[in-house]
């Protein structure tokens, strides 16, 4: 399939990107950054090597002209593409200002799925965003209201980053109500690579005493790559939205011990598990819906201490 993914030079993009090259799809990469204009080296990484294109998706006639296929290459132009993938946003609030936030991410995603209506595009596969909950960036106390999370648990974010995604997934139910566009929203919890597990994991494995509000989980990116090949391959009718996550807690904590340690005043509930060290993101609708299941951990990466494995 022809396959546009926005947001490519991201952590969630490259990942993306390399996961359906590797599955054998036609991809197309686009971002905010400058394109290059000499041909990639041979073992540059899979993301230089696709076809690219620089947009402003906040920009409508940038959006159109994408996910149209007249943007792409030279000579004659292939059409519209057969899948979008949405990983294209500012990735947190805190870093610039709350309506760029807002207004980046909401607008970009609102032109996608407008051009993918108008074109026609049979599939987008929506990078959402655990957030969506508004437990993370929350300016009063919030909890969850029960763990491990599902797609079932009310959604009250208070920060622009978690409201530009909830309203994101609320923006792709409208699409799917007046046009034949399929959607899945991906809910991933914290991705992780190679270089960011000891960056950002090693100091939670290595402090027993680390909070999380969504109960130390995290995901490997290129699980989340797995998901999206699934996803942008899936005929699910409609619009659904699927958590994906980790199968274990940073560290292999035990969820229920931990949560009431650093919580202990939270009025979660706190619900059955399968194992101790199980995540505190429940991704049986993921395998349901798209038969994914995380192969990839922290001990991938790490040894009990948060240190670096040899590799």
């Amino acid at each position: 399939m022809r396959i546009l993914v926005t947001g490519a030079r991201g952590k969630v993009g490259t990942a993306a990107v390399e996961a359906l090259v590797a599955a054998g799809h036609d991809v197309t990469a686009t971002d905010l950054a400058p394109p290059r204009f000499d041909r990639a080296a041979p073992d540059a990484p899979v993301v230089d090597r696709v076809p690219y294109v620089s947009a402003d998706l906040t920009a409508a006639g940038d959006a159109f002209a994408l996910i149209g296929g007249f943007s792409a290459g030279e000579g004659a132009k292939a059409g519209r593409y057969d899948v979008v993938v949405h990983a294209a946003a500012i990735p947190a609030p805190g870093r610039n200002a709350p309506a760029t936030v807002f207004t980046n991410n909401i607008g970009a995603l609102f032109n996608v799925i407008e051009a993918c209506v108008r074109w026609g595009v049979p599939r987008l596969v929506n990078i959402s965003s655990e957030t969506a909950t508004g437990f993370h960036f929350a300016e009063r106390p919030a909890y969850p209201v029960y763990l491990p999370l599902d797609e079932e648990h009310p959604c009250t974010p208070h920060d622009p980053y978690g409201l530009s995604k909830y309203f994101g997934e609320q923006l792709c139910d409208a699409a799917v109500a007046r046009s034949s566009l399929k959607v899945l929203s991906l809910r991933p919890t914290w991705v992780q690579n190679a270089a960011s597990y000891p960056l950002n994991l090693g100091p939670v494995v290595a402090d027993p005493s680390a909070p999380s509000l969504t109960g130390w989980s995290y995901v490997d990116a290129d699980d989340l790559g797995d998901a999206i090949v699934l996803a942008a391959a899936s005929d699910v009718p409609g619009h659904q939205v699927l958590y994906l996550a980790a199968a274990d807690t940073v560290g292999g904590r035990d969820l229920h011990a931990s949560w009431r340690a650093a919580y202990p005043d939270a009025p979660t509930e706190l619900r059955p598990v399968a194992r101790p060290d199980a995540s505190g993101i429940n991704c049986a609708k993921a395998a349901r819906v798209l038969g994914w299941h995380p192969r990839r951990s922290w001990r991938d990466h790490l040894d009990q201490d948060g240190r670096p494995l040899p590799h």
